[in-house]
């Protein structure tokens, strides 16, 4: 039975770890020529290596999404060793601990940098070649803190802590570029949409523990019990990079357990 992308090839960044690894493993078994965009070399080639062993196609690429040349490079390294790119799963990005009004200035510029502008560098880079497939796909990743408030209780529950401001306002400016570029894409039938997770138990989520950071704040505000994992998320990204999706664009799905208070 064939793949949902068979003869794609998807670049997936930060995919050495978490929801970029389950993807990355998750794509590949569906047919897809993966080439594997982060920082770290070791865990880059770790899950190159786990994908090939399970017989799929994967290619690590070092790649800094905040530095426009490396990207630059990095996107033309994954052309020349697999022909094109069909689908870009723009998933690199990190948070901070910092509330305002005390968030230093450079985890503000850090977090923009990584989540924001390296979605924007990446896009930018690989649309000629999403063009030249002529069904390309994007997907974004944001969160639902994008689209949440929270009250004096909630952020008493969270142990006096929620994501960065850096953070909530990265991930909102992902959700308009989403919208953006899917209004660019049409005429190329690029097809631009975003996934905006909740609690998802991640390496970077659980600060090396067995839960999340925002444990007692998301329980208190899921519908669903439990948190998801970085597969639940795939399983969606899959979705959205594929012909099933055919019809979608612009569109942003939330993964958060029914997280209902979305302002």
């Amino acid at each position: 039975m064939p793949g949902r992308l068979d003869g794609k090839v998807a670049i997936v960044t930060g995919g050495n770890s978490g929801i970029g690894e389950a993807t990355a493993h998750l794509f590949a078994r569906e047919g897809a020529k993966v080439a594997l965009m982060a920082r770290r070399e070791g865990e880059g080639a770790r899950v190159q290596d786990a994908i090939r062993g399970e017989g799929g196609e994967a290619t690590y690429i070092q790649c800094d999404v905040t530095d426009r040349g490396a990207v630059d490079s990095a996107v033309a390294k994954a052309v020349a060793t697999y022909g094109g790119v069909d689908v870009l799963f723009n998933n690199a990005g990190h948070g901070a601990r910092g509330n305002f009004p005390d968030e230093e200035d450079d985890a503000w510029d850090s977090v923009i940098q990584v989540n924001l502008n390296g979605t924007f560098y990446m896009s930018r880079a690989a649309w000629p070649h999403l063009i030249e497939s002529g069904s390309g796909a994007i997907v974004n990743m944001s969160s639902i803190a994008a689209v949440i408030g929270f009250s004096k209780n909630m952020y008493d529950l969270s142990g006096r802590g929620v994501p960065s401001s850096s953070y909530y306002v990265a991930k909102a400016g992902i959700d308009a570029f989403t919208r953006y570029c899917a209004g660019r894409g049409g005429e190329h039938n690029i097809r631009v949409n975003c996934v905006r997770p909740g609690q998802i138990i991640t390496p970077g989520a659980t600060g090396g523990t067995d839960t999340h950071v925002f444990k007692a704040v998301f329980d208190a505000t899921q519908i669903l019990d439990g948190p998801g994992y970085p597969e639940d998320v795939a399983n969606v990204v899959l979705f959205l990079a594929s012909s099933d999706a055919r019809f979608l664009t612009g569109e942003i799905i939330n993964i958060d357990g029914g997280t209902p208070r979305k302002l």
